[in-house]
């Protein structure tokens, strides 16, 4: 038996491997004090091991895609899967600090083969505004795993220790690991499989990095997924220190912005029934560049009430979540025979992106806690200008 195209059973299980990801950052994330406890290492020590699956994680994904062109996507998401299932189990036993930094860059390596995979298969499944409203629905599913996780990973830390966040990000993995290799078809067309080598690993990225429609898309993945991100990373200190919320104060609060992404992508999926990928961008990017000039001007208001942040954060959340899916499937749609190195090279790059708009607002929102929204609402405004210079063929135009 095979779970079949299109089927609810599919669906879930490509759900499940997009969330592996969020998973593996986010569960553990309230235990990150009792490891310091218990390894007696202080605070940047415990945080290497979230950089290292960080790293990890980004330079798993070059080499997947690519992999899967030659060998077929069953073959290497298992491979995928057996390293990430060796990895949590590593971080599960692990002696001391060390070996579980080690550890969580092993678990990223196997991770990434989920994100960039069930990406790839989406694409071999379906093309164009199918493939947006799927990945849609999985980046919906997915924004929901910010809210659960933590949750999930602080009843795990209180009541069994930090240890046994590991062993449920193992049993996760097994299971996948089980349904893949048991039920999950080979979805690459064999007149699609491609010859690897590392030479032309990197003829193939060179030709993506060259095609108009795939530069579009990724600028706008970039961008969007860097103005997410900068949220992630420094909204707890503005949140906490600028405006004063509790802890609970910032979870709620920060619900609200999750809560704005999910609303965008089931918005996305639901206008790819009557609209093209590219309109859809396009007025996902309008509503960045408005919910952007919006939050800039507020941040020069002298008493700012909490609610002035987070209204126009979640409308800016709202727009990531339309853009993000639906660039996703654009870039994709033409690369029928590269979708493993279209997906590869994609989540390398907005990762690497990413971390350098998040190292850059820590920088900048310690100077000035309205860096945040600066940052966030001018990546959205620049998505838009790249939105509405490609809608007039002014960049990235095949026209002559």
């Amino acid at each position: 038996m095979t779970f079949q195209k299109g089927s609810k059973a599919l669906i879930l299980l490509l759900a499940l491997l997009t969330a592996v990801g969020p998973i593996s950052t986010d569960m553990y994330l309230p235990s990150l004090p009792a490891i310091g406890v218990a390894f007696g290492v202080n605070n940047s020590l415990v945080q290497l091991t979230l950089s290292a699956f960080i790293a990890g994680f980004a330079i798993g994904q070059i080499f997947y895609g690519p992999l899967s062109d030659r060998y077929g996507r069953k073959r290497v998401l298992s491979i995928g899967l057996l390293v990430y299932v060796a990895g949590s189990l590593a971080c599960l036993i692990s002696p001391n600090i060390e070996f579980l930094i080690a550890a969580r860059f092993c678990q990223a390596l196997g991770a990434s083969a989920a994100i960039v995979l069930s990406r790839a298969i989406v694409r071999d499944l379906f093309g164009g505004a199918k493939a947006a409203r799927l990945l849609s629905l999985l980046g919906a599913l997915m924004g929901v795993v910010p809210l659960i996780a933590p949750v999930l990973g602080g009843f795990l830390q209180i009541h069994y220790g930090w240890r046994a966040n590991f062993g449920a990000t193992s049993l996760v993995a097994g299971i996948l690991l089980f349904l893949v290799v048991s039920f999950l078809p080979e979805t690459l067309k064999r007149e699609h499989t491609r010859k690897w080598s590392l030479r032309q690993m990197l003829t193939d990225f060179r030709q993506l990095l060259t095609h108009h429609i795939f530069l579009r898309y990724l600028i706008a993945i970039c961008l969007a997924f860097g103005g997410l991100f900068v949220l992630i990373s420094a909204s707890s200190f503005v949140l906490q220190n600028h405006f004063g919320l509790s802890e609970i104060g910032f979870g709620l609060s920060f619900s609200v912005c999750v809560a704005g992404y999910i609303l965008g992508t089931l918005i996305g999926a639901k206008l790819t029934h009557s609209k093209d990928i590219e309109t859809v961008t396009f007025m996902g990017s309008a509503l960045l560049a408005v919910s952007g000039v919006v939050m800039i001007f507020i941040s020069f208001f002298d008493q700012q009430k909490i609610w002035q942040f987070l209204l126009p954060m979640f409308f800016s959340m709202a727009g990531i979540g339309l853009v993000m899916p639906q660039s996703m499937a654009g870039a994709l749609t033409p690369f029928a025979s590269m979708a493993g190195a279209a997906s590869s090279l994609i989540g390398f790059i907005q990762n690497v992106v990413a971390a350098i708009f998040g190292i850059v607002a820590t920088y900048f929102v310690g100077l000035n806690p309205n860096a945040l929204v600066w940052i966030i609402g001018g990546t959205g405004i620049a998505n838009f200008l790249l939105s509405l210079a490609y809608k007039k063929g002014w960049l990235f135009s095949d026209k002559p």
